[in-house]
């Protein structure tokens, strides 16, 4: 694996193939560092999914399909879909609660069975995963338009962890309308949560908001409720890792907490999620898979020390144990509506069903 520094300026891409190589901005160093990771190999390329290097439901994804691509690339003729069969066994080890990371594989796997030829399945697998990568960037094109009306006028916008550009490529799920009312010259406000243990609101978030120039304050995630009963929020919009039939929706962990809250409060509860993030195979939030991480990212914290460099501290009393659920997940009564690539979605198990029927007839036509 190689890394090397370099700035990112006005990428919308996260991850993305060079010849053989994955390449991906490492999220774990932002926002003190911006590095540059080279993978060349799909165990690399699962290795930087498991560990966080990349992150974000559709980012995740995206990384998936390039790594099977990867896998078509090195594996021999002899054997070849045995071996490609084996790869994705792996790669789907990685992060098991995101929906985008089985979509982009099993699309990837679908479209190698179809060719008739290991040459012409290498050939395939990297197209194909190119094409998860470009529909991703699109559908977060529409998702800004159908978000767009939904911006509250001169109220602040509350969105928790990141759901932006790092997380899913093109314009983000979560921050896509936001970034398009910016565009436009509409004036918005965002509430970033720190997003505890990770803090991928207080690393990443603001580090998009403030690269593009958008209005914002870091939020407490304990301060949320305040903020809501002062009257301050106008709406809550979050990204998800998977979306159940029937419309339970996981998200970040903190995600469930703030739907009670905005219930309580009478603010718009807002989910962000293209097609591929939807599981009509899982009926319900009982079903979808809680990553559990390792305990350390609850008992220490990451960031720049006063002399500059980057570490970790314990935070916790020595010796004491921890939990640390990845996600939670927010039961579809709570949810206002889905923002999706054809519009916003109500969530019940029945429109649903039908915005994923009318997805499935636009992809065979």
């Amino acid at each position: 694996m190689i890394e090397q520094r370099r700035r990112f300026q006005g990428g919308r891409h996260p991850v993305w193939m060079e010849e053989a190589f994955v390449c991906m901005i490492d999220q774990r160093a932002l926002p003190h560092e911006e590095i540059l990771l080279r993978l060349g190999s799909y165990p690399e390329t699962t290795a930087a999914i498991r560990d966080m290097a990349v992150r974000g439901a559709g980012s995740i994804g995206v990384a998936a399909g390039f790594a099977m691509a990867q896998a078509a690339l090195n594996a021999p003729a002899s054997g070849f879909l045995e071996e490609m069969e084996r790869a994705a066994a792996h790669i789907r080890l990685a992060r098991p609660t995101a929906k985008n990371l089985f979509y982009a594989v099993d699309r990837v796997l679908a479209a190698v069975k179809e060719t008739s030829s290991p040459e012409q399945a290498r050939q395939r697998a990297r197209m194909e995963a190119q094409a998860v990568a470009e529909d991703d960037a699109r559908m977060t094109q529409e998702i800004a338009k159908a978000g767009l009306p939904l911006i509250p006028a001169g109220e602040a916008v509350l969105t928790h962890c990141n759901a932006g550009w790092l997380a899913y490529p093109g314009w983000g799920t979560a921050l896509a309308p936001i970034y398009l009312a910016h565009e436009q010259g509409i004036r918005v406000f965002v509430y970033a949560t720190e997003t505890r243990p990770r803090s991928q609101g207080a690393k990443l978030t603001t580090w998009e908001l403030a690269q593009a120039g958008i209005p914002h304050a870091l939020l407490a995630d304990t301060a949320v409720g305040f903020t809501m009963r002062k009257g301050e929020i106008g709406m809550v919009i979050v990204g998800a890792d998977r979306i159940a039939a029937n419309g339970d929706t996981a998200n970040k962990i903190g995600t469930y907490s703030l739907s009670i809250l905005a219930e309580s409060h009478g603010i718009p509860f807002y989910v962000a999620a293209p097609s591929p993030t939807f599981d009509a195979e899982c009926p319900s939030g009982d079903q979808i898979p809680i990553e559990e991480r390792d305990e350390r990212e609850v008992l220490e914290a990451t960031g720049r020390s006063a002399a500059g460099v980057v570490e970790s501290v314990r935070v916790a009393t020595p010796g004491i144990r921890a939990r640390n659920p990845a996600f939670d997940v927010t039961p579809a009564k709570w949810i206002t509506g889905f923002i999706t690539e054809c519009g916003i979605v109500e969530p019940q198990p029945q429109a649903i069903a039908q915005f994923l029927d009318k997805r499935r007839h636009a992809l065979l036509r």
